[in-house]
Order: structure tokens, then C-alpha cells, then sequence
């Protein structure tokens, strides 16, 4: 009983007047202009406003947000992790001062991202608001009246029965209000509505993105993060001054930071051992201690996984890193210890080949002069039995089964004195000298529990094991649970939007002149669908028992197609397809 009708054919039997306003009504979407409209400036300005709003510029700009983002996650951040981006600039030292002109190392804050999602900020806030007051009206009138000829509607269906008009109209009103539907009964025909969940899903959408923004503009203006570097054993509070960096935004400042206490007590790292994937990570767990506020009596016990922050306050702490931090002892030529502690060494590829510094400053007099001593070189967690000449030194797998420290020693001004900062991961060797031995730069390698005589009597070192040290991402960002309430709003909106079916049914029954009863069903979908004619079918069948078709003229019980109608009665005899009238 159902026939479905092409695209052509419901255009040719498209009515005029209140038909058109039936089917024009099923949207609120806000229509789009082809070009400017009016003279003048004024006229350019609301032809670019209109453009501006629409969806297809939106989309645009939704598309160019998503682009500029990949930068912020291709290349270090300022804002996340500052030894990496200074390393990165290190090792790219051509392009970098052309991504520090292009904000690349501030994504997220820069010019260019910023003016995308204002601009699309407003384009939604020019879309949405406009029609949610449309939205409103159309919740708040009635469903629109039966059209004057149903026979043009994409399903229709009608039989005669002795049933009284009215009767059957208040069956009608009934029945559909018990499906939901919004109905309302005047003067003999009932007109119901049903799927508006489509439109809020629609605006759902729309105005989570609104959220969604604005939840990261938000975090723009009211976040904070700062970087931190500890080695086992080690706490530090969370102060401007103890904070290996820190980046502030407009609202959130160096007096703002949460205050806790935070020691890293210790670092468990596993590996894969064998197989085609070995050397890969398998754990890196942060066991850690804590308190809030300024009481250690409320010191509590936590860990920190990659991905799994411990949230203290308002703030989550991440880790994002962590490497070998080899314990030296340097004696200067009396055999006084000048220097002892663990010396963080920066990982340098995937098997944590590390290279570092380490600065004795205090190292006291040799040959009468003020002198201080200078030690660079690489941690090796797995060293090889022999180094490669073309390579240098270089470990064979990230865990800690053949450790070896290879250093350099130098001697002379460090230059910690001038009172200029200088990078703790370097060596300034413009007023140091290679210590010598046989002609030859003094090198050794050293495993755990080895000392290094030094050339010159210059002492020795002292390689006493090693610790592992943990980086950590301390970031206060409060525009992450509104955009997070945002993007899981989008979602449900989107769903809505796309799985529900925004439709309209009208029922009239007429008194014929010859006695009985004449019911005429239709139904108008939004979209290509067979929902609404099942409905329409599911509708004829229930309405049986309030008004049962005459057995001399069999019900058609379900939908059909306008070619289908009956033509035995003249208000429901269809015009012809191709007419206007």
C-alpha cells in the first residue's frame, strides 16, 4: 500500500500556499544570500554579516580551526614542555627563528589562532541566536493546518465510513496525541507534529561548539602551567621561585599557583625485553608523596601515570618525561669532596643515550689560582662492550643492565660568577681547558663504584650509581571541564540531528452528501525516509476501530502515493499532478 514518489514528482505536485508553508516550515535554518544586498557600504556590511552566520563559512572556519591546531601538536609547546622546545630549537637552529616569528612555538595563543576562533565564536553566536527565537515561535504556535488538497502530500490514505466526522476527528486527535505527537483538532481535520528533538539537536550542536570554545577561551585567559624536574627523593613547593618555568596567561599569574608540596619518592620503568618491539616502554610510574595548603600533617601517598595526572587542588600534575641522573663525587688535590649529588642527564634518542654537565664551582685553589672544574659527557643505561669510532658512545636498550658513565674533565672559569644565567644542561668551554693525558684529552669510563684520577693532580671523580629523575607538567587550565561538557553535548546534538525525523501527519474527516463519512490521512517528512508513511500505515490501522471502512468499498489500510487516491468522491478526487491549482 505504500508508493514512494521520485524527487521530480513531489516537485510537480508541490503545492502552493499553504502546502508550500507546511513544507518550508520544517526547518528554521536561517536562509543564505547569494550576494550583497542594498548600496553602499551599509550593504556590503550585512551582505558580509550574512555571510559571515551562514553554515557554509562556519564549516570553513571550523575546518581551518582543526588545521591550525596540528602545529600545537607536531611541535613543542612553550606552554607544555620547555626543555623540549629549547632542545628542538637546538637541533633545528635554521627554521627556528622562522617558527618563533609564526608563533609555532605558542600555538595556541598566538594572532592567528586566536582571530580563527573568534571569528567563528561570532559566526555561531550570529547563527544560533536568531534561531533559537525562531525555534521558540514555531514551538509555541500550532502545527500548521491540513493542507487544502491532501492528495499532494508524498503519502496519503482515505476510506468512507459510517462513522460521525467528529468522532472520528477527536479518534484522530487521540490516537496521535498517544504517539506523541503534538495535535491539535479544528474544524474537522487534525494537524500533529512530531520530531522537534531534530532542531534541538540541531541547536544542542551548535551551541556546544559555543561551549566548547568557549570553555578554550576560557582556558586561554585563566590557565597556567609550569615545569618541573625531580630526581628520586626530591620535593619541591609548588612557588614561583622552585618551578623549573612557568607560563601565566592574563588572568592567572605567579601569585595565583595552588599550593601543595609534591616529592618524588621513586620511578619504576619497564621495557620489552624481547621480540620485535623491544626496547618499548611498558611502564613509567611515579610513586610520590603530597600535601595541600601548607600542613605536612596531611601529607598523603599517590602515583602518577603517563596520561593518569594526579590532581591536586586545582591543578594536575603529568608526567611527561623522565631519564638517568648518575651520583658524582669530585675531590679536589687534598682529597676535600668539593661535589657529591645526582646530576639529571638529558635523554638524547630512544634507548636514553643521556648526555649532562656537571659545574664544581666550589672546587677551590689549584696551583695558588682560583679554579673550578667542568665535567661533560654521556650515560649510557645499556652500554655496548666497545664504542663505535664513527657513532661515539651509544646505549643498546632504555633499561639499566649494563650501565656506564664516559666523561670529559675541564679545568678553569665556568663563568658562574659573572652573575649572567646560563643553561645547566651546558658547557661554557671559552675559558676552560681540556685536561690532558699523554698529549691526549682525558677521557674515562666508568661503572658504578669506579673513581677517575684526574691528570694534574687534580683529584678524582667518583661515579656512585645513579637515580632516575621524572619530569613533571604542572597545568591549571579551568575551561577543560566546560569544553569537555561541550564536546560530549556535540555529540548527543549531532546524534540527534541526524537519527531523528522531524514529520507531520493531518487527519480530516468529511460528511458526504450521500451519508457516511469520507477519512483522508497524509503525512509530510522532512527528509527520504519510510517512517512516515509506517506511521501513516500504523495510524489507518488503529483508527479502524473508531471508524471502520464500509465493506462495500475496502479500507486502504496503509500510505500510498498521490496517484493512488480514491476518485470516487470529489473532495478527494487529486488534480492532475502537473496543475497549479
Amino acid at each position: 500500500m505504500t508508493n514512494s514518489t521520485t524527487d521530480r514528482e513531489r516537485h510537480a505536485a508541490a503545492p502552493q500556499g499553504a502546502d508550500d508553508d507546511a513544507a518550508e516550515r520544517l526547518t528554521t535554518a536561517p536562509a543564505e544570500s547569494d550576494g550583497p544586498t542594498g548600496i553602499g557600504v551599509l550593504g556590503w556590511l550585512r551582505w558580509m554579516w550574512r555571510q559571515l552566520t551562514s553554515m557554509r563559512v562556519a564549516l570553513i572556519l571550523l575546518f581551518l580551526l582543526s588545521l591550525a591546531a596540528i602545529p600545537g601538536s607536531l611541535i613543542p609547546q612553550n606552554g607544555q614542555n620547555q626543555f623540549k622546545v629549547e632542545t628542538w630549537k637546538a637541533q633545528h637552529t635554521t627554521v627556528a627563528p622562522i617558527y618563533e616569528k609564526l608563533q609555532l612555538f605558542d600555538v595556541y595563543s598566538s594572532v592567528w589562532f586566536s582571530a580563527i576562533y573568534i571569528l567563528l565564536f561570532v559566526s555561531l553566536a550570529g547563527c544560533i541566536v536568531p534561531r533559537t527565537w525562531q525555534f521558540v515561535g514555531v514551538l509555541r504556535s500550532r502545527p500548521p493546518a491540513a493542507p487544502r488538497n491532501l492528495t499532494r502530500m508524498p503519502v496519503y490514505a482515505a476510506w468512507r465510513t459510517d462513522a460521525d466526522a467528529a468522532a472520528v476527528g477527536t479518534a484522530a486527535h487521540r490516537l496521535l496525541r498517544g504517539r506523541r505527537f503534538r495535535a491539535h483538532l479544528d474544524g474537522g481535520a487534525v494537524a500533529a507534529e512530531k520530531g522537534y528533538l531534530r532542531e534541538v539537536g540541531n541547536l544542542v550542536f551548535h551551541l556546544s561548539l559555543f561551549a566548547l570554545l568557549g570553555g578554550f577561551a576560557w582556558a586561554s585567559l585563566a590557565s597556567g602551567t609550569g615545569g618541573k624536574l625531580l630526581v628520586e627523593g626530591e620535593g619541591y613547593s609548588n612557588t614561583i621561585t622552585q618551578l623549573d618555568d612557568f607560563t601565566g596567561t592574563r588572568f592567572y599569574g605567579s601569585d595565583d599557583l595552588d599550593p601543595f608540596y609534591v616529592k618524588l619518592n621513586d620511578f619504576r620503568s619497564k621495557f620489552q625485553t624481547n621480540g620485535s618491539q623491544i626496547g618499548s616502554a611498558r611502564e613509567f610510574t611515579a610513586g610520590v608523596e603530597y600535601y595541600e595548603g601548607s600542613d605536612p600533617a596531611k601529607l598523603k601517598q599517590g602515583k602518577i601515570e603517563v596520561n593518569h595526572p594526579l590532581e591536586i587542588g586545582g591543578s594536575k600534575f603529568f608526567l611527561i618525561g623522565h631519564g638517568y641522573a648518575p651520583v658524582i663525587t669530585v675531590r679536589n688535590a687534598a682529597d676535600e669532596v668539593v661535589y657529591t649529588g645526582a646530576t639529571p642527564f638529558l635523554p638524547q634518542d630512544g634507548n636514553l643515550t643521556s648526555t649532562g654537565v656537571i659545574k664544581v664551582s666550589d672546587y677551590g685553589e689549584k696551583d695558588g689560582k682560583k679554579t673550578q672544574l667542568g665535567l661533560s659527557g654521556f650515560f649510557l643505561p645499556t652500554a655496548p662492550t666497545a664504542f663505535d669510532q664513527n657513532t661515539g658512545p651509544r646505549s643498546l636498550f632504555p633499561g639499566d643492565a649494563a650501565p656506564v658513565l664516559v666523561l670529559n674533565a675541564y679545568a678553569g672559569d665556568l663563568g658562574t660568577d659573572s652573575g649572567l644565567p646560563q643553561n645547566i644542561y651546558q658547557l661554557n668551554t671559552k675559558n676552560l681547558t681540556q685536561l690532558q693525558r699523554d698529549g691526549e684529552p682525558a677521557r674515562a669510563k666508568l661503572e658504578p663504584g669506579q673513581a677517575w684520577k684526574l691528570p694534574d693532580g687534580y683529584g678524582s671523580v667518583t661515579f656512585e650509581g645513579y637515580k632516575q629523575w621524572a619530569s613533571f607538567n604542572v597545568s591549571h587550565r579551568p575551561g577543560n571541564g566546560i569544553a569537555l561538557v561541550g564536546a560530549v553535548a556535540a555529540i548527543a546534538g549531532l546524534i540527534g540531528s541526524l537519527f531523528i525525523q522531524r514529520r507531520r501527519i493531518w487527519v480530516r474527516a468529511v460528511a458526504l452528501p450521500d451519508g457516511g463519512t469520507l477519512v483522508e490521512l497524509a503525512g509530510l517528512g522532512r527528509s527520504e525516509s519510510a517512517k512516515i508513511a509506517e506511521e501513516l500505515a500504523a495510524l489507518a490501522v488503529d483508527l479502524q476501530d473508531d471508524a471502520p471502512a464500509l465493506d462495500d468499498e475496502p479500507a486502504e489500510g496503509g500510505a500510498t502515493g498521490a496517484d493512488e487516491a480514491p476518485e470516487s468522491e470529489e473532495s478527494a478526487v487529486p488534480a492532475d499532478q502537473n496543475s497549479k491549482e
